[in-house]
């Protein structure tokens, strides 16, 4: 024991919703864990949880170049930082922050694992639950990504064009829930509205497959590649999600008991209109996602229960975000608004 040493990861966005999470899993998994954060208020919450902060942004030329001189040495480093509406600048700036960082290991001795993150609607949509040839999407299949979700699917995948410096793996998760609940929370703002209207309206398809995990169970993913065999992960993309898909019918069947709603759910055709309601696309998103490559390679499993099953326990940590107007729900509501601006745009271009 005395010649015990822990590994050492750098996370991005550490006081982000999938970036805390998975800092949080790293230091409960025993590595020494430094988080990447851009305001110094964070920094107090971050000391709460064993992580130790490093304040300064992918975008700084000069915080990029003393990294890329600093003797610190990263076994892995962890990208989980993304700026949807503007993605190219962003993704350049950490693949800079990347390199230095990876530069400095390298001159130590230290080869790093760099997880890259990205997101399982790079793949767009399968058919909806029942449908004829019904298929999940794996890491094979091809890139057919939403207008938003362009940039993303392909500029991600060049994480693998840097073995000069350190070893890629692309991880693509499905949209995550629990906590402050990330893109499921407006889901529960939908609800609230609807017991108080006395019905819950869709416009999608009771069929369209849901397919979500929970936002620990997704870090947890990312500890169980960082401590497998490098050889087996190493060049790898993973999709990451729960062991089960539900259906929006589920789905709202279970907000309806859980928010009392007299009228029930009601399914109703697309309005036509020209206004965008994101949250309403997101429900008729409909995706299934296999995660059989990441079970077998590193022995990842789910464990916490479904959306529907876990519903009450979810919307009550959501609403206490709220309540604590958590910065990760304040950004949700602002992505949900850039969306709705870019679908909107792209509408009216369709229709001249």
């Amino acid at each position: 024991m005395s010649n015990f040493k822990a590994k050492t990861v750098l996370v991005t966005g550490a006081n982000g919703y999938i970036g805390n999470a998975v800092a949080r899993s790293f230091v409960r998994a025993g590595w020494t864990t430094y988080g990447l954060v851009r305001n110094a208020e964070t920094r107090i919450s971050l000391k709460t949880e064993e992580i130790i902060s490093v304040l300064g942004s992918v975008g700084d030329k000069e915080f990029v170049s003393k990294l890329a001189k600093q003797d610190r040495t990263f076994d892995v480093i962890v990208s989980t930082t993304e700026q949807i509406m503007d993605y190219v600048p962003h993704y350049n700036d950490t693949i800079d922050l990347l390199r230095a960082v990876a530069t400095a290991s390298n001159r130590n001795g230290v080869r790093p694992l760099v997880m890259f993150t990205s997101g399982c609607k790079d793949y767009g949509m399968t058919g909806l639950h029942g449908s004829e040839g019904l298929e999940p999407h794996t890491e094979e299949s091809p890139l057919n990504p939403p207008p938003f979700a362009v940039d993303r699917a392909f500029n991600a995948i060049k994480i693998h064009d840097h073995t000069d410096l350190f070893d890629g793996v692309l991880l693509r998760p499905t949209t995550l829930y629990g906590l402050s609940s990330s893109f499921y929370g407006p889901i529960f703002d939908t609800a609230a509205r609807a017991a108080e209207k006395g019905v819950l309206e869709l416009t999608a398809d009771p069929k369209s497959i849901m397919h979500g995990t929970h936002v620990d169970d997704c870090a947890e993913a990312y500890v169980a590649i960082a401590e497998a065999d490098r050889d087996v992960v190493k060049g790898q993309c993973y999709n990451i999600s729960g062991h089960q898909y539900e259906t929006l019918e589920k789905v709202a069947n279970a907000l309806v008991g859980g928010y009392k709603i007299a009228g029930g759910v009601k399914f109703l055709p697309a309005p036509e209109k020209k206004g965008v309601d994101i949250v309403q696309m997101l429900y008729g998103f409909s995706q299934w996602v296999g995660s059989e490559k990441l079970r077998k390679d590193v022995g990842w499993k789910d464990k916490r229960q479904l959306f529907s099953e876990g519903l009450h326990i979810y919307r009550m940590a959501y609403e206490a975000a709220v309540a604590q107007k958590h910065g990760n729900v304040e950004r949700i509501q602002g992505r949900i608004r850039g969306f709705e601006s870019m679908a909107q745009e792209d509408k009216e271009k369709l229709s001249t």
